[in-house]
């Protein structure tokens, strides 16, 4: 279990700099993001058939990773607007809200009473993002994007929960890529007619940009995500990477120097989804003490 939770917190210090590479990119949103899945699948591809042996997946369960990949996808758009419309470090606090959607969603998708634990936790997150969304009436489309890019993540996460017990993680990841990158596709000429570019292709450093977010942020990250998945449950995934705004804050204020931007409330905002993390933290290492008391010989359930 530990090597499963090193995995877990290395994939969130990955996805720290998922933010900057969103900044250092220059392509809009939905270009920054149909480059990541395409060459994503590319990076998947070379793996599958260099080193790993593949699994036959029947092809319902092929459309049903596809479809998850799809929703991963439109997370990236929609993540990577809210920091083209503010900035890395208002967009990496939103998407802690994937910890409270996550919440809300599951009890629909399992069919079960809502663990009032989760709510309590995921109410305060999202206190801390309504202090944040009154820093700056600037940035307040960049939020609004943000929310919703959590609501997909949320998803995500519930459906990959799933397909992590049937199938390897370089596979799953392989078919989402696939499936982001054909759907994306086919969604890019209405896109680019309402957000139109002056070109198409990426330059020089943003290809070096998009190979790296990629391999390490993407194919590392996600590998590192679904490994996860299979032994701890998805509400703890989401809300330990709500660590993820501190890393990435922290490179962008070194690299871009955001600090600058913000303000108390974003700060006050910040503590309440730090404190989030730490208070689910303590309750999942009491949780885990009491269950291990319960299994030693002799233990009594009262």
């Amino acid at each position: 279990m530990k090597k499963t939770y090193l995995a877990l917190h290395l994939a969130v210090l990955l996805a720290g700099f998922t933010g900057i590479f969103g900044k250092l990119i220059t392509l809009n949103e939905g270009l920054l993001t149909g480059y990541r899945v395409l060459f994503s699948a590319i990076w998947l591809l070379l793996i599958r058939k260099c080193f790993t042996k593949s699994i036959p997946i029947t092809g319902r369960d092929r459309l049903r990773i596809a479809a998850s990949g799809m929703l991963l996808t439109l997370h990236w758009v929609f993540f990577y607007g809210s920091i083209k419309y503010a900035n890395v470090s208002v967009g990496v606090v939103c998407y802690s809200l994937t910890s409270f959607f996550t919440a809300v969603f599951t009890p629909l998708v399992y069919r079960k009473k809502p663990v009032l634990s989760e709510l309590l936790l995921s109410g305060i997150t999202l206190s801390g993002i309504a202090l944040i969304f009154h820093f700056d009436t600037a940035y307040q489309m960049g939020i609004v994007l943000g929310i919703i890019s959590s609501a997909f993540a949320a998803l995500y996460t519930l459906c990959n929960e799933q397909l992590v017990r049937k199938h390897d993680s370089i596979s799953i990841n392989y078919y989402q890529m696939t499936g982001g990158t054909l759907g994306l596709a086919l969604l890019m000429p209405v896109y680019l007619y309402y957000f139109p570019v002056p070109a198409l292709l990426p330059g020089i450093s943003d290809t070096i940009y998009l190979l790296l977010l990629s391999l390490f942020c993407t194919v590392a990250l996600y590998m590192l995500f679904a490994e996860s998945l299979k032994r701890i449950p998805a509400f703890t995934v989401n809300l330990s990477f709500n660590l993820e705004p501190v890393y990435a804050i922290v490179i962008a204020f070194l690299f871009f120097k955001e600090g600058k931007e913000l303000n108390a409330s974003f700060y006050a905002g910040l503590f309440l989804v730090g404190a989030s993390v730490a208070l689910q933290t303590l309750l999942s290492l009491h949780k885990k003490k009491k269950n291990a008391l319960l299994q030693e010989p002799g233990a009594v359930a009262g």
